[in-house]
Formats: C-alpha cells, sequence, structure tokens
C-alpha cells in the first residue's frame, strides 16, 4: 500500500509501465503538480474524463494533445481545492492498466464531491501516457455533492 496525502493505493502493485504511470498521474494531481503531471503524457495524448458527453466536454470528444491536456487541468483539475483518490483494483496487461479508483474532490467553494470510477491508463513504449479514459457516471457522481 502507498498512503501519500491525497493518494493511496491499495490495489496489487506488480511492475508495470501503465501501473507506474497511472500511479504517478494520481500523485501529480494529488500533489496539485501541472507541470509534472503534463510531462506524464505524449505530445499526442489523449483524455476522457469523463468518457462520452458530459458537463465537462459537451461533444464528448475528449482532449487531445498537450495544449487541450492543459486546458483540462486549468478548467477542471486545477479548480479543484482538494483531492484524494483511493485506488483498490488495479488490472494492467498490455500497454494498458485499468484501475477501479474512488476521487474525492472539494471544490472552489469548500463542497466535495465522490467520483467511483474505472480509469483506464495506456502508455507508448516509452512509458509516456496515450491515453486516460475515465468511465464514471457524472449523475452519480453530482448526487454525492456535499454542501461545506
Amino acid at each position: 500500500m502507498t498512503d501519500t496525502p491525497g493518494y493511496t493505493w491499495d490495489a496489487p502493485d506488480a511492475p508495470h509501465p501503465a501501473r507506474t504511470a497511472a500511479k504517478n498521474s494520481q500523485s501529480r494531481v494529488a500533489a496539485r503538480d501541472k507541470d509534472g503531471w503534463l510531462a506524464l503524457f505524449a505530445d499526442d495524448a489523449h483524455i476522457e474524463d469523463p468518457v462520452g458527453p458530459s458537463f465537462l466536454d459537451p461533444e464528448g470528444k475528449g482532449h487531445k494533445g498537450k495544449e487541450a491536456i492543459s486546458a483540462f487541468w486549468e478548467g477542471y483539475v486545477g479548480l479543484m481545492k482538494g483531492f484524494h483518490a483511493r485506488t483498490t483494483e488495479s488490472f494492467a496487461n498490455g500497454p494498458s492498466c485499468a484501475n477501479v479508483t474512488r476521487l474525492t474532490t472539494t471544490l472552489g467553494d469548500g463542497s466535495r464531491m465522490t467520483v467511483d470510477c474505472v480509469i483506464v491508463y495506456t502508455v507508448n513504449p516509452e512509458g509516456l501516457l496515450t491515453s486516460i479514459r475515465a468511465h464514471w457516471e457524472p449523475d452519480r457522481a453530482l448526487a454525492t455533492l456535499e454542501a461545506p
């Protein structure tokens, strides 16, 4: 188990490039390290968080390329006042790793929301992230919203 502020890894931990990238991604987000997080991505990487249309991505096309991923950070990740990820399962094979994770976020106004999700991380041969696909249901997450 890895337990640091904002990040708990309570899942299988056998070495795998995508699992390493997933852990690095979670720890950089928890540390609020945008530059370190962006450095984990290949130039043509793609994020879908969540997969499909949502209030975060009305067209459901995701965010492709480092410039769009940086904008995703600014428009969503960077607005969070607090973040804690707890991963309880991790399945790694091929170039990918699928993790069962609970994200607890604190928004700028102090309200909190819980997102239960499965996040699939894919890496290239150099170990850089080529995609993050987060499967979660926005309505389910919004139903957990707690006022400050």
